[in-house]
């Protein structure tokens, strides 16, 4: 069975005395300062949610949300019985586990609190960083890739990939997969619309748009995506990433739809 080489790459980017740069850090760094500097761009059209000042401050938010969500929803969504065994283990975050769906959830709230915080609508917050999340999604899947973890399937098509932890038989790239349908997809299409209609102005579209388009990316990458050899398979025959989809596009959808007797109030 014919294979591509997996390219062996240092799951270290830079080691900075004693101190390693993993490229997992750089990725997160990478995504939020990059988000940060397109949702700058888009606060300059209409409806003119949030100034400069309120997005230099929701970074330290987003942060906190993405990172603590992201951790959190690893130990309540994926190994609830060995954390709740072992708590201490809940902060050793250097030997992975972090939850794409739990740094969504902790996005949500850091957003709501913010908005809060702020006296505007949560979802004039949520529209403009939804469109830049695909972009830490992106970098995120690409040093899962770097780092030959959630690898894909056993496969024979003639890009499947001989994991170094994925046993001796080529597997689905779905790393890569994800970072297409996740990032590069999901970042094309809020973007067009963002930069091309006034789905700025329909309160709750793009994130709605946002939450679908993930949805359903995932759980059409999880078909492909080894499941978590500690869960395998659940409920019929679906993986638990599927079943964490499965609010996030019924969230998605229902967006959709109130945004259609929802508009931003004129700036």
């Amino acid at each position: 069975m014919l294979a591509l080489i997996f390219p062996m790459i240092d799951q270290v980017a830079l080691q900075l005395g004693p101190v390693p740069i993993r490229w997992y850090s750089l990725a997160y760094v990478t995504g939020i300062l990059l988000g940060w500097r397109y949702v700058l761009y888009l606060s300059k059209r209409p409806p003119h949610s949030l100034d400069r000042q309120d997005i230099d401050d929701f970074i330290v938010w987003a942060t906190l949300g993405i990172i603590l969500g992201g951790r959190l929803g690893y130990v309540l969504f994926y190994r609830p019985e060995f954390y709740f065994a072992n708590p201490l283990n809940i902060l050793i975050v250097w030997q992975g586990g972090m939850s794409s769906h739990g740094g969504m959830l902790g996005m949500i709230v850091a957003t709501a609190i913010f908005a809060r915080r702020r006296k505007t609508h949560w979802l004039a917050v949520g529209d403009l960083m939804v469109c830049a999340v695909p972009i830490g999604l992106f970098f995120g899947r690409i040093a899962n890739f770097i780092n030959g973890e959630l690898f894909g399937r056993v496969s024979d098509v003639s890009w499947a990939m001989v994991f170094p932890h994925g046993g001796p038989l080529p597997r689905h790239p779905s790393q890569l997969y994800e970072a297409g349908l996740e990032g590069l997809v999901l970042f094309i299409i809020t973007a067009w619309l963002a930069l091309g209609t006034k789905a700025l102005e329909r309160r709750g579209l793009l994130s709605g748009v946002f939450f679908t388009g993930y949805g359903i990316a995932r759980i059409i990458v999880e078909l492909f995506r080894e499941p978590d050899a500690f869960l395998g398979f659940l409920a019929v025959g679906a993986t638990m990433g599927q079943w964490l989809s499965l609010p996030v596009l019924i969230g998605g959808l229902w967006l959709i739809h109130y945004s259609r007797r929802s508009s931003a109030p004129p700036s």
